[in-house]
């Protein structure tokens, strides 16, 4: 066999039970499925093969082309659907409805760095759940088809299952681009949490290592997903994880679960007790703490004695930070012939110190939260029976307490926005509304779901695609959260509602770039950018465009003014001024750069092929401060 060579190999036709035989002997051999890599194989057998020049790392067929995708550019936009949202005008929740993808895409100017916490719940690739697509030349009208928006009923969105030959391939070059585009969405003390089950779990911790630097990872969390479970051959499986990392892990604070209750094991630690209540001694000295500035010193213990801790090593007080708690009857000096801590001579010293750790202060500050998540209300069944009690039948849900206590450990406080990418049937959006609810703090959420169609088995209460499913949960919870009231302000507020944005073609025709060199052709393409807004396309759509060119969110205050019998739109109160009028004025021209705003976009149309209008409007902005005039 060792005289097999390579092409010999990728010419056999092999049938499927040698080749099982073949992976039971050796199993390193193949990547995915039954495939076999023919280098692998020769090297195994004893063959001297030019590798190249191996490198560490994660890779695999078509990594390159996600690059591809990250840098071309979204030619989709989003269009309100205000019919399907709830408080369109006051909301700043956000439900997007269309292919992740493309929605990262457009949300990247307006929402760089703003995102404060991203939570997804992707498909766990079981062989069931995969329906985005894998060929890059398939994006926004693969989407479009999907979703009946284009004549071609040509649905290319599948499954994925081990019988292609590239299982786990498909699955990493659908998350790679996602992954990285949502990082850059990321606030400096930001942090993503993903859950995943076993399947993918080492790709995508590999994964996020390379994309958030394997120094953002925090931790694993394994949680307890099922209570009652028979399944599986030989483990029933009853937990999946979640992964988390932060954007920078130096600026992200550290963690408290408030929730957390004290067990005896740790009570018991608080083994002395003063006025202040019970407590514990912790050295104030630790070998394992990095060399600090101003925090190696002298302390002078009770004998006049001094003592620092040894060359390279430091207190986890500064000498302010000590003499204070000193002050406070915080510290405590034990004589001992085993102290770590050197005297003024450079001796092993006879004291060392000590801080008091009180009990109730540590619980009112709250403690670490564990890696395990076995809490009852964070199973697969909560999520299940908390859309059941909105009259929703649909089994595939996390439960809003899992999210809503990642918010709480994370620090995500009012005004900060929580992202979820695969959202699925809106759980995340729950969350944040169950918590505004209770703390009377307004966060906000986005969420984008695909509208997958549902199988006609869970098709009920005229629900087509999960998203619809999702958008009928947070109508409910708000209307249910409408109706308990609220103790504060918030609530009261036009807080309780979303906008819903629907993604589409770009409501301005794109030129296309590759077409064929082609006199005939060219000149096709140049009468079409004669005329080059979409005629369907309404004002509002056109502005929903021109927000995320320009770099606002989609929760934008808007104004609708009339000015000289012309509708303008003031952006920001007045920051930026759009007039989207098919046939514009001196007057309005005027009327607008007398509002002195930073930027004015009209359309280019509106000034009817009358150059002299055009130039003379660029003259007026300019003369009233106005540098940033634009047509589109």
């Amino acid at each position: 066999m060792s005289e097999i060579k390579k092409a010999d190999l990728k010419s056999m036709d092999v049938p499927d039970d040698k080749l099982r035989q073949l992976k039971q002997v050796f199993p390193e051999v193949f990547t995915e499925g039954l495939k076999v890599d023919p280098d692998k194989l020769m090297l195994i057998l004893g063959e001297n093969l030019d590798t190249g020049r191996e490198r560490f790392g994660m890779n695999w067929p078509g990594k390159a082309d996600c690059f591809k995708i990250i840098q071309a550019p979204s030619i989709a936009t989003l269009v309100p659907a205000k019919d399907e949202s709830v408080n369109f005008d006051s909301t700043e929740n956000l439900f997007i409805e269309g292919d992740n993808l493309e929605v990262l895409k457009l949300l990247q100017k307006s929402y760089y760095g703003k995102i404060k916490m991203i939570y997804i719940d992707p498909p766990y690739n079981t062989g069931s759940d995969f329906i985005y697509p894998d060929d890059y030349a398939e994006n926004l009208d693969t989407y479009l088809k999907y979703t009946g928006q284009m004549d071609d009923e040509g649905r290319r969105f599948s499954t994925n299952t081990e019988d292609s030959g590239r299982f786990h391939t498909k699955w990493l070059n659908m998350m790679y681009p996602r992954l990285y585009l949502a990082r850059n969405l990321l606030r400096e003390d930001g942090i993503i949490f993903i859950s995943i089950g076993d399947g993918e779990f080492s790709h995508l911790r590999k994964m996020c290592d390379e994309i958030f630097g394997e120094e953002n990872a925090l931790d694993v969390v394994t949680r307890v997903s099922k209570l009652t479970s028979n399944k599986g051959t030989h483990f029933s499986p009853s937990c999946d994880y979640i992964l988390s990392y932060a954007k920078n892990i130096s600026n992200l604070p550290e963690f408290t679960d408030r929730s957390a209750q004290a067990d005896e094991d740790y009570v018991s630690l608080f083994r002395f007790e003063d006025k202040r209540g019970k407590y514990n001694e912790v050295s104030l000295y630790m070998p394992s703490l990095d060399l600090r500035p101003n925090q190696r010193y002298y302390i002078e213990c009770p004998d006049g004695s001094k003592v620092i801790p040894p060359a390279g090593k430091v207190f986890r007080w500064t000498e302010e930070t000590f003499k204070k708690n000193l002050s406070d009857n915080r510290v405590v000096f034990k004589k001992t012939k085993t102290s770590p801590l050197l005297d003024q001579k450079g001796k092993q010293a006879n004291w060392n110190v000590y801080t008091k750790l009180y009990l109730n202060e540590r619980l009112e500050k709250g403690l670490r939260p564990n890696t395990l998540f076995d809490n009852k209300s964070f199973t697969n069944s909560c999520g299940s029976k908390a859309l059941i009690k909105l009259g929703i039948d649909f089994p595939f849900s996390k439960p809003f307490e899992l999210i809503a206590h990642l918010m709480s450990i994370s620090g995500v406080g009012k005004d900060d926005c929580v992202l979820d990418f695969f959202a699925g049937s809106a759980t995340t959006g729950h969350a944040v509304l169950e918590t505004n609810h209770q703390d009377n703090i307004g966060r906000k959420f986005i969420c984008v779901q695909l509208p997958e169609l549902l199988d006609e088995e869970n098709r009920k209460d005229n629900f087509k695609t999960i998203a619809d499913i999702g958008k009928e949960r947070l109508r409910k919870i708000i209307k249910n959260l409408q109706g308990a009231g609220s103790q504060g302000s918030l609530l009261n507020d036009n807080a309780l509602g979303f906008k819903v944005f629907k993604l589409s073609k770009s409501n301005f025709k794109i030129w296309e770039g590759d077409v064929d060199a082609q006199k005939e052709i060219v000149e096709k393409q140049l009468l079409m950018h004669v005329d080059h807004i979409n005629p369907k396309s309404s004002q509002e759509d056109i502005l929903c465009e021109l927000l995320l060119k320009a770099g606002f969110e989609l929760t934008t205050k808007i104004e609708k003014v009339l000015m000289t019998g012309k509708t303008v739109y003031s952006i920001e109160g007045g920051l930026m001024l759009i007039c989207l009028e098919k046939e514009l004025t001196k007057e309005v021209i005027k009327a607008m750069a007398e509002k002195n705003p930073s930027r004015v976009i009209c359309l280019d149309q509106g000034f009817a092929g009358n150059d002299q209008l055009k130039t003379n409007a660029v003259q007026i902005m300019k003369s009233k401060g106005v540098e940033d005039f634009r047509t589109v």
